[in-house]
């Protein structure tokens, strides 16, 4: 797991009240219409501007929750981190207790799932409406470590008057983003909240280092489900005549016969069975398995695709549609993948490795991760991708469609070029 950059709200040294009376008066200056002063950090300037243009009443209160029990019970069970529970639970309902804090787990559409903790603190919450199946998102309840966090893409810390509603200004969250490790999907948000008084700066680092390590028990169990169904591939391919591959349902591959070793092919979204195209490697037929496909390749050529649309619009689910003669195809991209192929479409001289580098993480020297993210993506898209500089290729039309709000959809180091 690669190193995060973690911002805590109350700077080192800082007398905690003093600072909540510094943000009071910061915000109330962006109320009567101020520029937003340096000193506020990027994070929550980025979400006050946003909540400028919502229109964002900061004398709101939340509105009731908008799930039955019946909703929040299915919204669980689609949400993908009942599996994380066990791991979230055993790292953060102990200290939340002790600390005068409530854990509480939101899925990727900011729909608050569970919450557990002190129960003082829980009976808090319930008077401001943090309760089990409310809607969270920052366009709900303004500016907020659990919302914040599912726009930010990244750990958010959020102290008293940084929030943008005053109901919340006795408090403080710290959030971090829990990610799907098989397809890099957000599933949702792990946060801990308490009364402002109770602010420290090693919160965040704490929550988002029990969110990881559930990531790494969900990408454990992924690995078990694999070799499950690795050992029902290797006979089934032993019986195939032609190049063939089984994959489970997100594309990692458990074996293969006549072809390239590869971890992962990139499968279209609703994938069935039938015939299929697939960039890298043509005409397919996919064919259930237990626990995946069977892919047999028909030894078709793939035709160069000539369209390419990057949607971006979805703040969830950014996709990737390819159309060529051979067929069309779309795929689900992760928010990493997504960010670098904007970045691409939006230079189609291309990008150098550490231009790229700079584009993505505002660092020119994270060129091994760079380089590795591009041959994942040139191994799933075929010559869809050029090298050095990375680029499309000359002869794709590569139309993008932008979200009417950009700093919504992806992280806020891409807000500039997506305005642009």
């Amino acid at each position: 797991m690669g190193q995060r950059d973690l911002e805590a709200a109350l700077p080192a040294g800082v007398d905690p009240r003093r600072h909540a009376r510094v943000l009071a008066q910061v915000h109330e200056a962006a109320l009567n219409g101020q520029a937003l002063p340096s000193r506020l950090r990027p994070v929550i300037g980025a979400s006050w501007q946003r909540m400028r243009r919502l229109g964002m009443d900061p004398d709101s209160r939340a509105a009731a929750p908008v799930l039955t029990f019946e909703q929040l019970e299915a919204r669980r069970r689609a949400s993908g981190l009942a599996e994380a529970l066990p791991v979230l639970r055993g790292g953060l309902i102990s200290l939340a207790e002790q600390a005068a804090h409530i854990m509480v787990i939101a899925d990727a559409g900011g729909a608050v799932l569970w919450r557990d903790g002190s129960a003082a603190v829980r009976r808090r919450a319930d008077r401001l409406g943090f309760v089990e199946g409310v809607d969270w998102q920052e366009e709900s309840v303004g500016t907020n470590a659990i919302g914040t966090a599912l726009v930010a893409r990244s750990p958010v810390q959020i102290y008293s008057a940084e929030h943008y509603v005053r109901a919340q200004h006795s408090w403080t969250c710290a959030a971090a983003p829990l990610h799907d490790p098989r397809d890099g999907r957000l599933l949702g948000v792990v946060d801990l909240s308490g009364p402002a008084s109770t602010v420290h700066a090693t919160t965040l680092a704490l929550v988002d280092a029990v969110t990881r390590l559930a990531e790494a028990q969900l990408r454990t169990t992924h690995l078990a489900e694999l070799e499950r169904l690795r050992g029902f591939a290797v006979p089934v391919l032993a019986k195939v005549s032609e190049r063939a591959m089984v994959v489970d349902e997100h594309g990692w591959v458990a074996a293969a016969a006549g072809l390239p070793p590869v971890d992962r092919v990139a499968l279209p979204a609703g994938l069935g069975p039938g015939r299929v195209w697939l960039p890298s490697y043509g005409g397919c037929s996919a064919e259930p398995v237990p626990g995946g496909w069977l892919l047999r390749l028909t030894g078709n050529e793939a035709a160069p695709p000539t369209r390419v649309v990057l949607d971006v619009r979805s703040p969830r689910e950014p996709e990737l549609t390819v159309a060529g003669a051979a067929g069309t195809w779309t795929h689900r991209l992760s928010p990493r993948h997504a960010e670098v192929l904007y970045v691409l479409a939006s230079h189609r001289d291309g990008r150098s490795a550490s231009e790229l580098s700079a584009d993505l993480f505002g660092d020119a020297g994270r060129t091994v991760t760079v380089r590795a993210e591009m041959s994942r993506l040139r191994r799933h898209f075929g010559g869809l991708l050029g090298a050095k500089p990375y680029r499309f290729a000359d002869d794709v039309e590569v139309v993008v469609r932008r979200p009417p709000d950009p700093d919504a959809v992806l992280p806020h180091s891409l807000a500039p070029a997506i305005r642009g």
